[in-house]
């Protein structure tokens, strides 16, 4: 199959969903599938040669964070060339609602389109100003897919519609296969909590996570807390050297040390505050089965099966976030027993599954182009992973 993806945010800037695609189209190559992916991208020195650049990007404010988006004439120009010479069977746009190269590649686009969301918000004051704009155009989508229920809610609240629920895939074995660092890895007598993210994005929750430490400390004095991400942390550092070595900033970290050091720790804590519609390192510290305590967001809810999966706290409770990290470190049979179910569920968010899925739908879509009847076994895939509950 020939398959163009299409992706909003620059290259430049590692974010979930530019992993995502990545990833997604690398299982689709050692399927045999042709893949071609769009994106905007200033460096284009180490891009493979699957990826096409349409040129640089802007900086806009979005959802608590800043995108880095293409909709220029010259972006469009290209954006059209490039589907003219792919000739795809099929053409998957993620983020088509956001000013960008999906939204121009979906205007443009003669074949079915599949577009994935994202995003998840409780009210987006732009959204509803663009939507009547918009929403005709989200009705040339052939099939639309939300990568959890928030992602959905957030969709059919804003411009109407429905999706499919496929997550958001995660390379469980990567993080199950990794090895521990030595200078990482937690000790009976030195539990090691992480927090990875960036620092200088509220929303992230190292505000949260840092009030928490005394009060751990208090209870467990042996603990370690890791903190990673890149971003500047002056504040925090300088708050939290009253520590010493019980806290330590690893800056950023490659795939491999994350991997690693999710691999050695005790706890895993995503303190974020909001914006979240999924939760993709989540499953990466499941899958290395390293026991997960989660601010109590819906979509981080979901990822942990309501608590059964991993621990939740009360969203941007310090305190909360501190009682509860002291009852898992102090019940070790609640911990490990935690992680083991943490690690099962993870198996839902590997590439196969979420593969299966997605080509599922594709090949549902194909065939409904070709007015012929679709594939029971497809359309019972598909059934499978919607079935009108939002609890996925």
């Amino acid at each position: 199959m020939k398959i163009g993806i299409v992706n909003p945010y620059s290259w430049d800037v590692p974010g979930g969903v530019q992993f995502h695609i990545r990833d997604f189209a690398l299982e689709l190559l050692e399927r045999g599938h042709e893949v071609k992916v769009l994106t905007p991208a200033k460096n284009t020195t180490d891009l493979p040669e699957w990826i096409t650049a349409v040129g640089s990007s802007v900086a806009i404010p979005f959802n608590g964070s800043v995108a880095r988006l293409s909709f220029s004439p010259i972006a469009n120009a290209r954006t059209k060339k490039w589907l003219e010479e792919g000739d795809f069977d099929v053409l998957h746009v993620h983020e088509p609602e956001v000013p960008s190269i999906s939204m121009l590649a979906l205007r443009a686009a003669t074949v079915p389109v599949i577009g994935t969301f994202h995003a998840a918000l409780d009210y987006s004051f732009s959204r509803s100003v663009s939507s009547p704009a918009l929403d005709p155009l989200l009705e040339k989508l052939a099939a639309r897919i939300a990568v959890s229920a928030e992602a959905r809610r957030t969709l059919v609240e804003h411009h109407g519609g429905d999706a499919v629920i496929i997550p958001n895939g995660v390379d469980t074995r990567f993080f199950a296969e990794a090895e521990p660092k030595e200078e990482w890895a937690a000790t009976v007598d030195r539990p090691v909590v992480v927090f990875l993210g960036r620092l200088d994005e509220p929303r992230k929750g190292l505000p949260v996570f840092a009030d928490a430490i005394g009060a751990v400390l208090q209870e467990i004095p042996g603990a370690r807390f890791l903190i990673a991400g890149r971003g500047g942390a002056h504040e925090f550092q300088a708050q939290l050297e009253r520590f010493g070595d019980s806290v330590e900033f690893l800056g950023g970290v490659s795939d491999e040390d994350k991997a690693s050091l999710l691999k050695g720790a005790t706890v895993y804590v995503a303190p974020q505050t909001g914006g979240e519609s999924f939760g993709i390192v989540l499953v990466e510290a499941m899958a290395a089965g390293c026991t997960v305590l989660a601010s109590d967001l819906e979509a981080f809810r979901a990822v942990l099966d309501q608590g059964e999966s991993g621990a939740l706290f009360a969203t941007g409770d310090s305190a909360d976030l501190a009682r509860q990290l002291v009852a898992l470190l102090k019940d070790s049979e609640r911990c490990s027993a935690l992680a083991q179910r943490g690690l099962n569920a993870s198996r839902r968010y590997g590439w196969d599954t979420v593969t299966d899925q997605v080509l599922a739908l594709y090949q549902t879509v194909l065939v409904s182009a070709q007015g012929q009847p679709a594939d029971p076994s497809a359309l019972d895939l598909l059934r499978g992973r919607n079935g009108g509950d939002d609890s996925e």
